[in-house]
């Protein structure tokens, strides 16, 4: 993967503590620490509308399944997958967060190799 994500600093701190804390694989650390490494960091209010990041309502496609899903990725203390409000930090969010529209990403997940193709993004207004 070349493609420089864009994440908010928030989003890199949080992604930068969750590797720090070995959630990841080692696979995962290698992709994310390299990630992170190109990652244009910028305000939530200049962030482009098109960059998944956490508060975002994502459709996208799994092609190891052919499922397309839409859902609103949270910070991991608010998920709640019963009202598919899923942490940035899940395999999905992970994979998919910094990226943007039309961005197919390949990721090593713990349940397998996921192959992932975001659909549309929209950002959830601040309440």
């Amino acid at each position: 993967m070349s493609n420089n994500i864009i994440l908010t600093t928030g989003t890199y701190d949080l992604i930068k503590d969750h590797i720090r804390r070995k959630k990841v694989t080692l696979k995962e650390e290698e992709i994310l620490t390299n990630e992170l490494k190109t990652a244009s960091q910028v305000l939530r209010r200049v962030l482009p509308a098109d960059i998944v990041c956490v508060n975002s309502i994502v459709t996208y496609k799994n092609h190891t399944t052919g499922q397309e899903k839409t859902v609103t990725f949270v910070g991991p203390k608010k998920s709640k997958p019963s009202k598919n409000k899923i942490s940035i930090l899940s395999d999905e969010g992970i994979a998919m967060v910094g990226y943007k529209t039309g961005d197919i990403i390949e990721w090593p997940a713990k349940d397998g190799d996921l192959k992932l193709e975001i659909l549309k993004v929209e950002h959830l207004q601040k309440q």
